[in-house]
């Protein structure tokens, strides 16, 4: 897969330069390279990214949730999805939350994802 995050470019006005338009494409494109390392499909395929809020000011809040609460990849995942999304530009802070309802199952995942896994 060609590299899928969007460049950003600044723009400029009389004022000087202008902060980058924060997208939830944007957003979307950078969680989609952090991988659950037991299952080798993105962790937004994988549907474990439930919400994402983009504050004015560049803040952003993802909702996100595991596949397990026993995963081995609890504490690393988290922070692999806060560093995509603060190497993304506009962002000015991030917070992931890790929560558990609704519980995770394989209908929350894409199309892609399922024919990746044999799991259609």
């Amino acid at each position: 897969m060609n590299d899928p995050t969007p460049v950003s470019h600044t723009a400029w006005t009389p004022e000087g330069e202008t902060t980058p338009k924060l997208t939830e494409e944007a957003l979307i494109a950078a969680i989609g390279n952090v991988y659950d390392p037991e299952i080798p499909v993105n962790v937004y395929e994988l549907g474990l990214i439930y919400t994402i809020d983009i504050h004015d000011d560049g803040r952003v809040k993802v909702e996100m949730t595991l596949t397990a609460p026993a995963c081995p990849s609890a504490q690393e995942l988290p922070v692999q999805v806060q560093e995509a999304v603060m190497s993304v530009p506009g962002v000015t802070d991030c917070e992931v939350e890790t929560v558990w309802d609704p519980p995770w199952d394989p209908s929350r995942m894409t199309e892609e994802a399922r024919l990746q896994l044999n799991m259609y």
